[in-house]
């Protein structure tokens, strides 16, 4: 009584096909579902961090940050002007906004305290990454710790 249906493999072998639906590819991740085709420039190694790490099922991962994306993607010229863009590429820009900004995000968009800080956390941990890899880590640190990050497709 109150058992759950085995299929014979051990947690670990389960903890891992949960994780393996995800993309572990380094670059942005292909929205291919996604309505005006655009992807999400966010790199696979951090939409796996983001997973094991946020208080969401990995599965809502993508389909926050295509949410995220899209709501960005319609105020993208504002952001531009608005806000210091701390990394630029031929795939995204990042920008620094001020503290709360994902919260009033997220009240825009009805998400839950948990998914908001999901974004949060995948768009902050873009910026560590890159930071990492251009030797700008601490400099991106402290940004950090008096913003936030966003990640814009360019």
């Amino acid at each position: 009584m109150g058992e759950t249906p085995s299929d014979g493999r051990g947690d670990d072998d389960a903890h891992r096909d949960r994780w393996s639906r995800l993309p572990s590819g380094r670059g942005p991740t292909p929205a291919a579902d996604a309505d005006d085709g655009s992807s999400i420039p966010i790199d696979g190694d951090v939409l796996l961090y983001t997973g094991a790490t946020a208080s969401v099922g990995p599965e809502r991962i993508e389909p926050l940050l295509r949410t995220a994306q899209a709501f960005l993607r319609e105020r993208a010229a504002t952001y531009r002007r608005r806000y210091e863009s701390a990394f630029v590429d031929d795939e995204r820009r990042i920008l620094l906004v001020p503290e709360g900004h994902w919260n009033e995000v997220g009240d825009e968009l009805g998400l839950p305290e948990r998914e908001v800080d999901a974004v949060r956390r995948a768009h902050a941990q873009q910026l560590r990454r890159l930071g990492s890899k251009t030797d700008r880590r601490e400099e991106f640190e402290t940004g950090l710790e008096i913003r936030e990050a966003v990640v814009l497709g360019d």
